[in-house]
């Protein structure tokens, strides 16, 4: 069974982790629109010297052109390197947070977390160099691995039979979020404050996409701090402090002893890794193929993260109940796959966008799915560590896939950048349907 609440008067905080979620959804996609401008600003501000000159000199040597081409293949590296980034971050982070939260408490993590990530922002209001830009995206990706606590915050409060349900919704709070996000970077992107706020130091183009993303997290830590009780027992903290689980990241992702676990896993990273390389590279194919700018950008992301949401929060949550994870996680990833096929071959933005949409409902489908199996695979004392792991991989996925996405875009074709996705996602369908069944899901 779930562990109870703390305070058993409390109602689940369903709405205080939804919301975390989604702040650190925003947090990583509110970049995505901004890219192109942002190399452009950071390299006419600061010229080829520095941190930036440094990078760029390590693109533009692996791009192994010239002209057009190199600039074009260094912008969509420099995309990657800071969506990996963020990502590598919450990749350390995440099982490091959710063993501390099993210890601690889910409560003072998310707390600290939500508190670490108005800094993030805070920051990158005032990153007047690219350093500090840099700077406000590390301490973005170690909050952001809080994602790992929100999880196993729902499995706290919810019994195995509903887990997938909940997670139906944790899915549509990525979704709103991967709407949110670059709608907000997009949108607010044509508010130039370097004017208007020009006393202040650092003042940036960007500063307002910033701003509006610190509204978001400081709401974000007044409701932790105001609506969320503990989620774990006094008795399963006092469990876990005695089991002196490591820290060390490299540690925690060892083998878990639990194959039905440690497959799950496996199908999530690679899952995780054919799909972000189609969202970094996606506004770069835009661009090439359809001659999209930083606004057209954001109707992509609004059409994905909206059927994702819908899919999540709506459909999701009332099949899983009846069908189980397993023929849910298996119908999404048959969309996945020829939705990246379609996007490889598009030679119009009707077809794009019928790609996405298989795209959007195929992983709106795997995603909670995914979770949800993880979770009841895990012991329920170790809800925040092991789904720290799970989340970890994402994140490591998440780190990976645009740098090779983004190598497979420019020597080989866009297209390949997508064929690839999908005949990787052939290895995780096939992992898929030998899972062991997992404890309270429909076909036990």
């Amino acid at each position: 069974m779930a562990q109870a609440p703390t305070n058993p008067t409390a109602k689940p905080p369903l709405g205080v982790i939804l919301l975390t979620v989604f702040v650190d959804l925003v947090g990583f996609s509110i970049i995505f629109p901004l890219l192109p401008e942002m190399l452009d600003h950071y390299l006419g501000l600061e010229g080829t010297t520095g941190l930036l000159g440094g990078l760029l000199d390590v693109l533009r040597a692996a791009a192994s052109t010239t002209g057009d081409q190199a600039d074009l293949y260094t912008q969509v590296l420099f995309g990657g390197v800071l969506g990996s980034l963020y990502s590598l971050l919450q990749f350390l982070a995440a099982p490091v947070w959710g063993t501390i939260s099993d210890r601690l408490g889910r409560r003072r993590v998310l707390v600290f977390t939500t508190i670490g990530m108005v800094v993030a922002y805070g920051m990158w209001a005032v990153a007047g160099t690219f350093l500090l830009l840099v700077l406000s995206r590390v301490v973005g990706g170690l909050m952001g691995g809080n994602i790992s606590v929100a999880t196993a915050a729902i499995a706290d409060v919810t019994d195995a039979r509903n887990r997938t349900k909940a997670m139906g919704m944790l899915g549509a709070s990525f979704g709103l979020g991967f709407i949110v996000g670059p709608a907000i970077g997009g949108g607010l992107a044509a508010i130039d404050l370097t004017e208007t706020l020009s006393f202040v130091p650092g003042i940036n183009p960007f500063s307002a996409a910033a701003l509006g993303a610190l509204v978001l997290a400081i709401w974000n830590v007044v409701w932790v701090v105001w609506k969320f009780p503990e989620t774990v027992s006094e008795q399963s903290l006092a469990d876990s402090r005695r089991a002196k689980r490591p820290l060390n990241p490299a540690a925690l992702l060892r083998p878990t002893g639990l194959p039905g676990l440690d497959r799950t896993n496996l199908i999530y990273f690679l899952y995780i890794l054919g799909f972000a390389g189609m969202e970094f590279t996606l506004t770069f194919l835009a661009r090439d193929r359809f001659d999209y700018t930083s606004q057209d950008n954001v109707w992509i992301f609004l059409y994905v993260g909206l059927l994702m949401a819908i899919v999540q929060g709506g459909v999701v949550r009332r099949l899983a109940p009846k069908l189980g994870e397993k023929p849910l996680l298996a119908a999404g990833l048959l969309m996945v796959i020829p939705g990246l096929f379609i996007l490889g071959i598009a030679g119009a933005p009707l077809w794009m966008y019928a790609g996405l949409g298989l795209l959007g409902v195929g992983g709106a489908l795997a995603n909670p799915s995914l979770t949800g199996l993880a979770s009841l695979y895990a012991p329920e004392q170790r809800q925040g560590e092991l789904l720290g792991v799970f989340r970890s991989l994402g994140s490591l996925a998440r780190a990976v896939g645009p740098l090779l996405a983004a190598v497979l875009y420019w020597r080989w074709g866009s297209q390949w950048s997508y064929f690839g996705g999908a005949l990787l996602l052939a290895l995780p369908l096939w992992l898929a349907r030998r899972l062991p069944e997992a404890r309270g899901s429909k076909s036990e």
